[in-house]
C-alpha cells in the first residue's frame, strides 16, 4: 500500500525570523527549486518544520534586523547544478589543512581550534553541547515531529547545526524506536566533519557511521560555504550496519541578501539546487501527479 509523503525540515544555528514566516520560506525555496529545476506546474509538498530558535533566544528575529529573507532567484529555467562549480574554491585549499588539525585533535581529545570556531562561529552548537536541558528540548521537538508522520515515507532535511540534532536525533531513535525511519536524510552545509562533533557523536553513539533508521543520506555542500570548509563528510561516517553509505554532492548555492551580497551558507540557496529538487521530486505531487513517487 502507498504510503503518504512528508518533507520534514530542521533549521541551523542563530536566531530566526517567526516561525510560521521561516516555515513559509523554507516552503517556498522548495516549490521555486522544485518548478525551475523539475519542470512542476504546481507542487504541492507535504511540510513540516521543526523550529527551535525559541528555545534560546527571548524574541523572534524582527523584520528590520533581518538581513536574509527568502528572495527567489532571478530569470527562469533550471538553477546551476554542481557540475557548474568553480574547479576549485576555498574548501578545496582549506580542506587539506583542517584535515591534518582534524586528525591531531581526534588522536588527542584536545580541540582547541575547534573551540575556538564553535565558541565565536557557531555558538548555538557550543551551547547544544554544553548544555544537557537545552539539548534535550531541541531533540524532543524532532523526535516529536517524526513519530507523528512515521506511517509516512519521510524526506528529513537538516541546514547547518539541524544536521548535528538530527544525527544525535536519529542514532537515539534507532535504539529507543527501531521501526521508526526515516526514507532519506538530506544534510546541507553540515559542520559534520568537526573533530568536535565526531568526538561528542562518539561518546555518545559509538562508531561513527549511517544511522540504521536511514535508507539513503546525501550531504549537499557549496565549495565556497565556509562551514563545509572540512571536505568530504562520507569520508569520516561508515554505513550503516544495513549496506547504507553516505554521499557526498558538490552543489552551487546562489542566495543573495537584498543588497547584492552572495552567502553560500544560506538554506533557502540549498533547497533550491538541482540536487535537492531531484531529490525532494519523489515526495511531492503537483496537479499531474496523484501521489508521491515511490523510490
Amino acid at each position: 500500500m502507498e504510503r503518504p509523503c512528508v518533507i520534514i525540515g530542521i533549521h541551523g544555528l542563530a536566531n530566526k525570523p517567526p516561525v510560521d514566516e521561516k516555515t513559509r520560506w523554507w516552503k517556498a525555496a522548495i516549490v521555486e527549486g522544485l518548478t525551475r529545476n523539475m519542470g512542476l506546474a504546481d507542487p504541492a509538498p507535504a511540510f513540516e518544520f521543526v523550529y527551535w530558535a525559541d528555545l534560546r533566544y527571548d524574541a523572534p528575529l524582527s523584520e528590520d534586523l533581518n538581513r536574509e529573507p527568502f528572495l527567489p532567484y532571478e530569470g527562469v529555467g533550471p538553477l546551476p547544478g554542481g557540475e557548474e562549480a568553480p574547479a576549485t574554491t576555498a574548501k578545496d585549499i582549506l580542506a587539506p589543512v583542517y584535515a591534518g588539525i582534524d586528525k591531531v585533535e581526534e588522536a588527542t581529545g584536545v580541540t582547541l581550534v575547534d573551540d575556538l570556531i564553535l565558541e565565536h562561529r557557531f555558538d548555538d552548537l557550543w551551547h547544544y553541547h554544553a548544555e544537557q536541558h537545552f539539548a534535550r528540548q531541541v531533540r524532543a521537538r524532532l523526535i516529536e515531529r517524526l513519530r507523528a508522520f512515521r506511517d509516512h515515507r519521510i524526506l528529513l532535511v537538516a541546514h547547518s547545526m539541524g544536521s548535528v540534532i538530527a544525527y544525535d536525533v536519529l542514532r537515539l531513535l534507532e535504539r529507543e524506536e527501531p521501526s521508526l525511519r526515516v526514507d532519506h536524510l538530506v544534510t546541507a552545509a553540515a559542520p559534520l566533519s568537526l573533530a568536535k562533533v565526531k568526538l561528542k557523536f562518539e561518546a555518545e553513539h559509538g562508531a561513527l557511521r549511517v544511522p540504521n533508521n536511514v535508507s539513503a543520506w546525501t550531504n549537499l555542500a557549496d565549495g565556497k560555504d565556509v562551514v563545509a570548509i572540512m571536505g568530504a563528510v562520507s569520508a569520516d561516517y561508515g554505513m550503516s550496519d544495513f549496506g547504507v553509505r553516505m554521499t557526498d554532492r558538490r552543489v552551487v548555492n546562489l542566495y543573495r541578501r537584498p543588497n547584492g551580497e552572495a552567502n553560500h551558507h544560506k538554506s533557502y540557496g540549498y533547497l533550491r539546487t538541482p540536487e535537492f529538487s531531484r531529490i525532494a521530486y519523489a515526495y511531492v505531487t503537483d496537479r499531474r501527479r496523484a501521489t508521491c513517487t515511490s523510490t
